[in-house]
């Protein structure tokens, strides 16, 4: 029974379940649990979730013992960028493969072993600012959240939308779990930009959203990946209408072309509401289903090395499966991994999404 035991393909998850990103991290471990198979490549698997609740501290913690006390083969989490960054610098330093749910903010050269879930910010800034370049936009006013998530669309807004001719006027912040942005609107108002970039993700993204409306500000308001929720057009009511979000295709099955990705998108969305009702899909939710499709991709490949889970051999042989397998097609987009990008996703991965009579329509 023990060599059984030692086989097992061992999957750690530190998820923001609680605290202030958990709009984010409950729908990846409902997911998680929904999907969860027995086995993969006629491997057991093994799955351990613990709650970081959007902690840099307790991410590290969490994945210091997947790898220590649980022997993991592979790491997932965390939900939002802080501790997505916290357990990518754990999975560098034991070289352990590491799916990030939550987009990080790491130097290229120490993401060998981070392999990023959600759409890289750059794919869903350059779809943002080409659409406000296509409506005659000049000035934009940015406020974000106060961490690495706000650096990330800030460090963007200068690579891309700079040299489309936009020009920043305003750039304010707030903390995740600030009840009140009234002072940062007010600035914000004042600089009196064309349009409004919200750098923010989950139900704090809808703060700003509402802020902006009752102190008078009509321009277009432009949210990222991470307000794609319904609780964001819940919480913001009618100041929600209008708002132009980047997303990813899996909450709109019917906006996706490609064929492959349609089917993952329906089977995401049915499984999801059929457990916890209709619109109740996130895109975070389908992180987590990315996840599982990729490693029934890869861990089949890993095994036929001949190396044994739980040995650094095999966590190896996963990372070459990683960089190696091609066209891995989920809900999200179409997977394409390299050792010099673990991204991997295409235009495929985005779609722009406008709020309108409180549901999601075409970005017009």
């Amino acid at each position: 029974m023990a060599s059984a035991a030692q086989a097992d393909v061992t999957i750690g998850i530190s998820l923001s379940t609680t605290g202030p990103a958990a709009a984010l991290g409950i729908p990846e471990k409902n997911m998680i649990e929904l999907l969860l198979p027995k086995e993969i490549g006629g491997e057991k698997l093994k799955v351990i979730m613990l709650d970081d609740a959007g902690d840099a501290t307790q991410a590290t913690t969490n994945a210091r013992r997947f790898v220590t006390d649980d022997k993991a083969d592979l790491i997932m989490g965390s939900s939002t960028t802080p501790p997505s960054n916290a357990i990518g610098a754990v999975a560098l330093e034991t070289a352990t493969p590491h799916f990030a749910l939550g987009p990080v903010a790491i130097p290229p050269e120490r993401m060998k072993y981070t392999f990023v879930m959600p759409q890289d910010v750059k794919l869903m800034a350059d779809v943002i600012f080409k659409h406000m370049k296509s409506k005659g936009i000049t000035t934009v006013g940015v406020i974000g959240f106060s961490d690495s998530w706000g650096d990330l669309w800030l460090g963007q807004f200068k690579r891309l939308a700079e040299p489309m001719g936009l020009k920043l006027v305003a750039d304010e912040r707030y903390a995740r779990a600030d009840t009140s942005v009234t002072g940062q609107t007010l600035k914000l108002v004042a600089a009196r930009p064309d349009a409004v970039l919200v750098a923010a993700s989950g139900t704090g993204a809808a703060l700003p959203q509402v802020a902006l409306r009752e102190r008078g500000y009509t321009g277009p308001i432009y949210q990222t990946h991470g307000a794609v929720t319904k609780d964001f057009i819940r919480i913001a009511g009618k100041a929600a209408e209008g708002a132009i979000l980047a997303s990813g295709p899996a909450i709109v099955p019917d906006m996706v072309k490609d064929p492959g990705m349609k089917r993952e998108a329906e089977t995401y969305v049915k499984m999801y509401e059929g457990k916890y009702g209709k619109d109740s899909v996130t895109q975070f939710g389908a992180h987590a289903y990315d996840a599982f499709k990729i490693l029934e991709r890869i861990i089949p490949v890993a095994l036929k090395s001949g190396a044994k889970p739980g040995t650094k051999e095999f966590r190896a042989a996963l990372l070459k499966a990683l960089e190696s397998e091609k066209e891995i097609v989920a809900s999200q987009g179409v997977f394409n991994f390299t050792p010099t990008d673990h991204a991997g996703l295409d235009e495929r991965a985005r779609v722009l999404l406008s709020v309108k009579n409180g549901d999601w329509a075409p970005a017009p």
